[in-house]
């Protein structure tokens, strides 16, 4: 499944989805191998992980070192305010847990931020048996980092929906900060429209000169076009990220299937 000589595996982790990636480091631009593996519905996600590394022959060929892109809950923490002893509490406290779990964290020093979530602590389990010192992320970071910077061209105030896994991340910055960040259950074109024009209100962002931006899995193409022509009813400055565009025809944009926060983590965004 993996090619031989490749340094370091990306696991790219959802409720439903399983990915395993690589990227040849020799390469000018990224040369991306990117494999879904089918959830089985009749197991557990961490029993599905433990036979989707066994088929995948990891070990077989070399690799011992892997980046987990977890889709999770993540509670936002100015840095400034992260304490690593009381963000167990704090994470409980904000996001209940309905599972046993173990809190991880990632330092966003470019955002002034920690990012604290939970892994099912199973999940833990088979991803510390079968390598050593995984290295483990919410989903969305490479995201975040990635429009972060990209959110400094122009001097118009910028909103952006990242749809994914029938999720909506919505989100803003403030030079190096959050100004927004959240997530939504959304999977239907309505969905988006409503929470985007939601958080757009609540922001108090003007129709007129201030920028919406979308990336990811805006359902099909008449979905697209359809809610794109419902947004700009309010928004007028409305834009799809189109990554083939965003990443000078990278290869990996040709890739099928690999999603927008597997792109910006092998290009910029990590």
């Amino acid at each position: 499944m993996i090619n031989q000589g490749k340094e370091r595996i990306i696991i790219r982790i959802g409720a439903r989805h399983l990915s395993f990636s690589t990227v040849d480091p020799t390469q000018a631009e990224p040369a991306v191998t990117y494999e879904p593996y089918v959830v089985k519905s009749g197991m557990s996600l961490p029993a599905n992980l433990r036979e989707a590394l066994g088929e995948a022959a990891l070990q077989q060929a070399g690799i011992r070192k892997v980046t987990v892109l977890a889709d999770t809950p993540v509670l936002l923490v100015p840095a400034e305010q992260f304490q690593k002893s009381t963000m167990e509490d704090l994470f409980c406290h904000a996001i209940p847990r309905k599972e046993p779990e173990t809190i991880h964290y990632d330092m966003l020093s470019d955002l002034n931020a920690v990012a604290v979530f939970a892994i099912n602590k199973d999940l833990n389990t088979v991803l510390n048996d079968n390598f050593s010192s995984p290295k483990i992320m919410p989903l969305m970071v490479p995201v975040w980092r990635y429009l972060h910077r990209r959110s400094f061209a122009g001097n118009r105030n910028k909103l952006y929906g990242y749809a994914h896994d029938n999720k909506l991340d919505i989100f803003s910055f403030q030079q190096n900060r959050f100004k927004f960040c959240n997530q939504f259950k959304a999977n239907r074109p309505q969905d988006v429209l409503y929470f985007l024009l939601y958080v757009w209100k609540q922001l108090q962002l003007n129709a007129e000169n201030d920028e919406m931006h979308l990336a990811g899995d805006l359902f099909n193409d008449n979905g697209q076009q359809e809610l794109i022509s419902e947004l700009k009813r309010y928004v007028q400055k409305v834009y799809i990220i189109n990554p083939s565009a965003e990443f000078n025809r990278a290869p990996m944009t040709k890739v099928k299937g690999l999603p927008f926060d597997l792109m910006t983590f092998f290009m910029k965004g990590k």
